[in-house]
């Protein structure tokens, strides 16, 4: 494990905290991550850090090693090679593609304004911004397949998005026929088929819309979210990453509208909580 641990602290040391959110503040002795802030980034104890790049931790699970590869910021190339020297074998091609580049990183990072999320193909959230959590609620509050958006669309419905029939039917089919289309590019995915066969068994309107076979790409969507500063009428476009077979998901409004307005407070307060308190 000694080129593990050499490339783990190597790219550790890389990484400069503003590019991670995190600020640089004076006194450090490093100008790269500190161990803890790598594991706060990557859901791990400090220790378990502190044991992976001293080479006394072995068989890292594959969970952890993506974790490592998106905390690092590493391209797929160094993903790949930090697998490979893990003893793991990196993710196959026929998988659904999960790791999140550096370039896609920077967008959410820099497109603060607008909520902004990324999806796989398959519609697991991977990452998203604060305005995005703010809207919506925040995603880290699910774990599981509850990440998964066909999931809780089509089990736990919709509360808190309104669209008029036509936009919901037109919602609910491209999600289905995304998950087709998926199903077709990445077959040796045990994850995804267990995902359709959980969904047909347990949704009779996903299993309606799957019968019919239809392939389709998603398709720009307008609908209202209902957020703790009022309703904000929304357009949703989906942004295709190349190569990487993610989805840039990104909301917009009618500048200077009303909604405009409420996206603009809704940047100040965050995910405060504006329920009056009663005495």
């Amino acid at each position: 494990m000694s080129e593990f641990a050499d490339v783990l602290r190597s790219w550790r040391d890389r990484v400069r905290p503003e590019e991670v959110g995190l600020p640089a503040g004076p006194g450090r002795r490093t100008p790269g991550l500190r161990r803890e802030e790598l594991a706060a980034l990557a859901g791990v104890s400090v220790d378990y850090v502190v044991r992976l790049e001293q080479g006394r931790a072995t068989n890292p699970s594959p969970q952890l090693l993506s974790a490592l590869a998106t905390a690092l910021r590493l391209s797929e190339a160094e993903r790949d090679h930090l697998c490979r020297v893990a003893c793991v074998a990196p993710p196959s091609p026929r998988m659904v593609p999960r790791h999140v580049t550096p370039g896609v990183q920077r967008i959410v990072d820099r497109l603060g304004d607008v909520p902004l999320a990324v999806f796989t193909a398959t519609h697991d959230i991977v990452l998203w911004n604060d305005l995005w959590a703010a809207v919506n609620g925040d995603p880290a509050r699910y774990t599981g397949i509850d990440r998964n958006l066909v999931w809780r669309h089509f089990m736990h419905g919709h509360d808190g998005v309104d669209w008029d029939d036509q936009h919901q039917e037109d919602f609910s089919s491209d999600l289905v026929a995304d998950l087709r289309a998926a199903l077709g590019r990445y077959p040796a995915d045990r994850g995804l088929a267990e995902l359709v066969s959980r969904l047909r068994r347990g949704s009779p309107e996903f299993e309606r819309r799957w019968e019919t076979g239809r392939i389709a790409e998603h398709r720009t969507s307008r609908k209202v979210v209902r957020t703790p500063v009022g309703p904000i009428e929304i357009d949703c476009d989906v942004l295709s990453v190349p190569g990487g077979d993610l989805r840039i998901v990104v909301y917009t409004t009618v500048p200077g509208s009303e909604d405009a307005a409420k996206l603009d407070l809704l940047r100040v307060t965050g995910l405060q909580d504006l329920t009056p308190q009663h005495a």
